[in-house]
């Protein structure tokens, strides 16, 4: 046990002491005049760890930890202002626990030019190896929470401190939720999110769970775009509406595009008894101009790749009947 102390308190004593920028004319109080780039990738890091995403002592610039680091950064950050995760994520190498991990044979071109951008990051880095002494904290939900009250109290002003955690917190309850969501494999029954539950919490459980099972991909039209920093065109949208159906369960979802999830809310598009993409006769009226929305009739949707969570033909009855324009 003092051993397990001692390492933590090493550790402690690393993360408190990172180097950052400390332009006063740059950095407000709200970070106590320090770039808070580094802090919040390692609170994003911290809720994937939570989740159980990071099974070894490697940390991949995934999708997800580059929304939970733009996320972070929407919360206290000045509107407008936008953080990019490729800069702590390169420039953590300097801390000691963090070693960047090239692609096989971008070893050269490393040393050409510097990381500014995920999409270079991505192009030339696997990810970053940390220490086995972080691992193993991270993974601890008693020293992972030390660790993250360490960070809070460091590098972010009390009056932010609660907003931060607060999102931790609805973050890592909305991912149990969609975990909940998606082992109710049973059809017949609306799973119901408890009243007392918070409403971006169920919003954003069941955003988890049909983002995951379409992989980001729109049901309908099938496009997919990902930004470096974390956004998707991709919306989770319910067939039968949360308010009338009380229904999460993802057989009741779909994963939208913009233009897509609004059609099918205004009943231009549906989707038929053989999953097919449906297009009201009404996208074709006179002062419309459909265009792609055409060339979609009749087609297959995406689907999810296991049966179970297909889309419920009760549900998708239902929104043909009462909101489909035919």
């Amino acid at each position: 046990m003092c051993s397990r102390r001692k390492v933590l308190d090493n550790l402690l004593n690393i993360l408190i002491r990172l180097r950052t920028d400390r332009n006063r004319n740059r950095w407000t109080a709200v970070t106590n005049h320090r770039a808070p780039h580094k802090p919040f990738l390692l609170l994003s890091i911290l809720d994937l760890a939570a989740q159980g995403d990071i099974d070894q002592p490697f940390i991949e610039p995934s999708f997800d930890l580059a929304e939970r680091f733009t996320r972070y950064w929407s919360l206290i950050m000045p509107v407008g202002t936008t953080g990019n995760m490729a800069y702590p994520f390169y420039h953590m190498q300097s801390e000691g626990f963090w070693s960047l991990v090239p692609r096989p044979g971008m070893e050269t071109d490393l040393q050409q030019r510097p990381v500014t951008s995920m999409t270079r990051l991505r192009g030339v880095h696997l990810g970053a190896k940390i220490s086995e002494e972080l691992f193993h904290c991270i993974n601890d939900s008693q020293c992972r929470e030390q660790i993250r009250a360490a960070l809070l109290h460091t590098y972010f002003s009390p009056s932010v401190r609660p907003i931060l955690l607060r999102d931790a917190s609805e973050n890592q309850e909305a991912f149990e939720y969609s975990q909940r969501l998606l082992a109710a494999a049973e059809k017949a029954m609306p799973y119901a999110a408890p009243e007392d539950r918070p409403r971006q919490v169920r919003d954003q459980g069941f955003r988890k769970a049909v983002m995951s099972l379409y992989k980001h991909r729109c049901a309908l039209c099938g496009i997919r775009m990902l930004t470096p920093d974390g956004h998707t065109i991709v919306e989770a949208a319910h067939i039968r509406p949360w308010s009338e159906s009380k229904d999460d369960r993802p057989v009741n979802g779909l994963a939208l595009c913009r233009l897509c999830h609004w059609s099918f809310d205004e009943g231009f598009m549906s989707v038929g008894k053989g999953y097919e993409v449906l297009v009201s006769p009404m996208a074709r009226a006179e002062q419309n101009n459909p265009g792609v929305i055409m060339t979609l009739e009749n087609r297959p949707i995406f689907r999810p790749e296991e049966d179970r969570f297909i889309p419920d033909q009760a549900c998708l009855t239902w929104h043909r009947r009462a909101v489909f324009k035919t």
